[in-house]
């Protein structure tokens, strides 16, 4: 007959190990310290034992319906030990089974061999674009819809270039869960191609000898006063296009001449802080009330509640007649040609354009923000991009015209 809870409870050892037999090979192994479930077994020509668990773990029904199962399995020609093995390693396992986590593993695994500009790209589009998104989500529950849904959002907010290298992530992490088990097939392979990617183009930057002719085509175009000043804004301070069109307010000190870009709207996740010229404070100033009272900048002209497109600058250099040949990124390597022709140095270009030292060991001494000379060089700057202001002290005309981007 089976046990009794009072038989159960009551059993105790004052030294030596003991088995209750609680029927059909199932027993109750007491020791001075505990009792568990157990069940003893030959197969293949070999003995086996398989613990179910403690009595505090499981009662004796419970015991007996594992002890059922193990017999199944047992007749089956399986052994019921291994079995319970590999389930556990299974449950175990399945904790680390999220997108999130794999990715962590094969980030892990690979970031200490990889380059720093490798460890920052796959960092940054984990954290800011998949984790947020499926994260959460155990790796065999994505499916290609699911991992589309994230890619069309950054395709959206930061291009469709940006979006094909977040898949390129993705199917690292997808391959590395099918190296460990985790998943049996790879959703970010599948849409391979599920968009096209205009091809990459290298511009030329613009000379020194024509820059004064941009400014002018500029200054004569017939766009939007706010996108003009956008596009003038790139130009003095030769951020890259996103961090000048996604711009607040609230990041500038106008006083002290001073614009901090928080860490989360850079390319590299640091904060970056670009001394503003005389020229770009009275940019700024005339860009006030066209900003219409939004936090933006540069609001959208459907909502003052969000940035205007970032392919709105492009669209004036190409009424302007630079479509094809030069972009608003283009002006930063104007800008560092010019800059490195007046013989300032390379690491004050470099600071101010926001570049990661290569060097890892130099980068991890290289703490220096060369502010002054920085300013000085910022200043040099705008005086030729804009040399009327420097004489006349004046602001630079914007045309306001009738129609709208």
């Amino acid at each position: 007959m089976p046990l009794t809870n009072i038989e159960i409870n009551q059993a105790k050892s004052n030294g030596k190990p003991y088995k209750l037999p609680d029927g059909n090979g199932l027993y109750l192994y007491v020791t001075p310290t505990a009792r568990s479930w157990r069940f003893d077994y030959r197969i293949g020509g070999r003995r086996g034992t398989v613990v179910y668990g403690l009595t505090t773990e499981l009662t004796g029904p419970q015991a007996r319906e594992r002890h059922r199962e193990a017999k199944r399995l047992l007749a089956s020609g399986t052994d019921p030990a291994t079995h319970k093995k590999l389930e556990k390693l299974a449950l175990n396992a399945s904790f680390g089974n999220t997108f999130e986590a794999t990715a962590k593993h094969w980030y892990d695994s690979k970031s200490p061999l990889r380059s720093k500009p490798w460890q920052e790209a796959h960092s940054l589009y984990l954290r800011r674009d998949l984790n947020p998104v499926i994260g959460n989500v155990p790796l065999e529950q994505i499916d290609a819809r699911a991992l589309l849904n994230a890619l069309e959002t950054v395709r959206r907010e930061r291009g469709v270039k940006t979006a094909e290298r977040v898949r390129q992530t993705a199917v690292q992490v997808f391959d590395h869960g099918m190296r460990k088990l985790k998943v049996q097939a790879n959703p970010a392979r599948v849409l391979q191609g599920w968009i096209d990617v205009p091809p990459q183009v290298h511009h030329e930057p613009l000379g020194e000898d024509e820059i004064h002719e941009f400014v002018e085509r500029l200054d004569a175009d017939t766009g939007a006063a706010a996108t003009k000043l956008c596009i003038l804004l790139i130009l003095l301070s030769f951020v890259r296009k996103n961090e000048m069109v996604q711009a607040c307010w609230e990041e500038f000190d106008l006083d002290n001449a001073v614009w901090v870009i928080p860490a989360e709207r850079m390319k590299m996740r640091d904060p970056h802080v670009v001394p503003l010229s005389r020229q770009a404070l009275s940019a700024l100033e005339q860009l006030k009330p066209l900003s219409f009272g939004s936090g933006y900048l540069f609001p959208s002209l459907s909502s003052i509640m969000k940035p205007m497109g970032l392919s709105t600058p492009n669209v004036v250099f190409e009424r302007m007649g630079y479509g094809g040949r030069f972009t608003p990124h283009g002006i930063r390597a104007t800008a560092s040609t010019f800059l490195n022709n007046r013989g300032v140095r390379a690491d004050v270009i470099e600071r101010q354009l926001a570049h990661v030292e290569r060097n890892r060991v130099r980068a991890a001494y290289n703490r220096a923000e060369y502010w002054t000379e920085r300013v000085t060089a910022m200043q040099m700057w705008a005086d030729f991009v804009l040399p009327d202001h420097v004489t006349t002290g004046g602001a630079w005309v914007v045309p306001l015209p009738q129609q709208t981007e």
